[in-house]
């Protein structure tokens, strides 16, 4: 099932009209805050990888 321009838009109009402009505006920076972890941890979780194996290579 793909979302076409029309539902999608909808979709954003009931969500405006459902908890009101300020809310959805929190909602989306607390999205993107949570994002920017995520992708932070991930990277750390990498890195931390990386040094394992350098570690292993070296033994």
């Amino acid at each position: 099932m793909r979302l076409g321009t029309t539902e999608i838009l909808l979709i954003v109009v009931l969500a405006l009209v459902l908890f009101g402009g300020n809310k959805l505006a929190g909602v989306g920076k607390a999205l993107g805050k949570s994002i920017k972890d995520f992708k932070s941890e991930l990277k750390d979780d990498k890195s931390d990888d990386d040094a394992d194996k350098d570690k292993k290579d070296e033994a």
